[in-house]
């Protein structure tokens, strides 16, 4: 690539630091380095014959790492992984001063790559699993502050009933629970490939140590000393590309409700009701000198849609191997896998902001209950004719035809006025306006309670998540 090659936009504007440090280029070669060394260490245990300074060569260059050197190499072999083995195999040699090449010997390329894209992967897991916690920690600090604040509650985005800010923020924090556990499931069960050659069934590492038992004990080894999970048994040259879908579907899921909090700010802010925060010498618009736009949520959105593009391309990978394997693969792994987990990092890092930095306006929010407070009573007058004898239905007719009305005339005390003059409705005018006078947010108050019990374990587990502040985003 030429000095003017674009950036990759979504590690270099959105994504955290230590998110895109895993998926650095210089350090996915040492990693690659540490599986070829640990290989060699293990084989020379099992009674291959490795002298032991070749081993120390190697350790000695293993963080040696000249990208543009690797480049040349791979321009004129058109092969990645065999320009980084006449790499490593050049460096330890000139190290020696002798010439050495013992790398990569019973691999194939795909039991290097393989395995360490999915230590990229596990890697990344954690830190999103890390990032989880933060987000969770901050919705259920929001619900606690929001409890009692009584608000509109909208469906179909039509007044409704009364909630609490709270309780909405009770429900993204309850919707991110049920994700987490799904990433703790994909953890606990994520496997390793493995040490499996060209097309899986470990002939040539049988060939070099001299038996099965060996060839098992190598992979058993290894997958200690690399700190595999847990490996899988029986594959072909790669590992099945479903496994990368299950993966970027877990991102979607963890993205969802900091995304559907996004759309909560967005919406909220065009009603004056709360705004996602803006500094002092901030600037909304170039043309419009009072705007203050919700920039950050809308990025949320945005880099959600992106999280989505991504799942779309693994799904494409699922159900589309080729007999033991191909590379046909390769291209949308390589854009998708770290694409998607930069997305989701900037995502957090993003909705972290604006949880830090959002502004309630509970005068506003107050205007507007009121505003709207005899309709969204309704439900509470149905169930008192209910009480009274009248049928539900029935019921249901009455307040209906008086609501809708007052709603075409804009007049709300309308509504109210016309139901109590109504002789056929058996709720008396006093318990009326008693039902009416007052919000009744039922028990929202309680399952943002409910809510954060269930997450105090999860707190107790990783503190420093909880505490974690974003860094400054552009």
């Amino acid at each position: 690539m030429g000095k003017n090659a674009p950036r990759d936009v979504l590690a270099a504007r959105y994504a955290g630091d230590r998110m895109v440090d895993i998926w650095g280029t210089a350090k996915k070669v040492v990693m690659e380095r540490r599986l070829w060394l640990a290989a060699l260490m293990t084989q020379k245990m099992l009674g291959a014959d490795i002298p032991q300074d070749a081993i120390d060569a190697y350790r000695a260059v293993l963080n040696e790492v000249n990208l543009e050197s690797i480049a040349r190499r791979e321009s004129k072999l058109r092969h990645d992984v065999k320009a980084r083995i006449e790499e490593f195999n050049a460096l330890a040699s000139a190290k020696l001063g002798r010439k050495v090449e013992l790398v990569h010997r019973g691999f194939t390329s795909r039991d290097l790559t393989d395995n360490v894209e999915q230590m990229q992967i596990v890697e990344s897991l954690a830190l999103a699993q890390e990032r989880t916690v933060t987000v969770l920690g901050r919705f259920a600090g929001r619900a606690r502050e929001y409890t009692t604040l009584d608000l509109c509650a909208r469906t179909h985005n039509v007044p409704a009933q009364t909630t609490t800010l709270g309780k909405r923020f009770a429900n993204f924090g309850e919707e991110m629970l049920v994700a987490y556990r799904g990433l703790e499931a994909l953890i606990k069960r994520y496997p390793i490939r493995g040490i499996k050659g060209p097309v899986g069934t470990q002939q040539d590492m049988v060939a070099l140590l001299g038996s099965p038992d060996k060839a098992r004990d190598f992979e058993e080894h290894l997958a200690i000393e690399m700190d595999w999970p847990q490996t899988l048994g029986s594959v072909g040259q790669v590992y099945p590309r479903s496994l990368d879908f299950d993966v970027v579907s877990t991102l979607v899921q963890l993205a969802a409700a900091p995304c559907n909090f996004a759309l909560m700010v967005r919406l909220m802010a065009g009603g004056g009701l709360m705004h996602e925060g803006f500094g002092k010498d901030q600037t909304g618009s170039s043309g419009m000198p009072h705007k203050m736009n919700s920039r950050t949520c809308e990025r949320v959105t945005a880099l959600m849609k992106v999280l989505r593009g991504f799942l779309t391309m693994t799904s494409e990978l699922a159900g589309d191997q080729w007999l033991e394997g191909d590379v046909s693969c390769s291209v949308v792994r390589r854009v998708a896998l770290q694409g998607a987990f930069c997305a989701l990092d900037g995502l957090f890092e993003s909705v972290l902001t604006v949880l830090d930095e959002m502004e309630v306006f509970p005068g506003m929010i107050e205007t507007e209950l009121k505003r709207y407070l005899p309709y969204l009573s309704s439900t509470a007058l149905l169930v008192a004719a209910v009480r009274a004898g009248m049928g539900r239905e029935e019921a249901h007719a009455i307040i209906k035809k008086h609501a809708t009305a007052a709603l075409r005339d804009g007049r709300p005390d309308a509504f109210i006025e016309n139901l109590e003059r109504d002789g056929s409705f058996p709720v008396v005018a006093s318990e009326i306006r008693r039902l009416v006078e007052s919000p009744d947010h039922g028990l929202a108050d309680k399952q943002v309670d409910w809510l954060c019990e269930r997450l105090e374990p999860v707190f107790r587990q990783f503190p420093e998540a909880v505490a974690y502040k974003p860094g400054a985003i552009l």
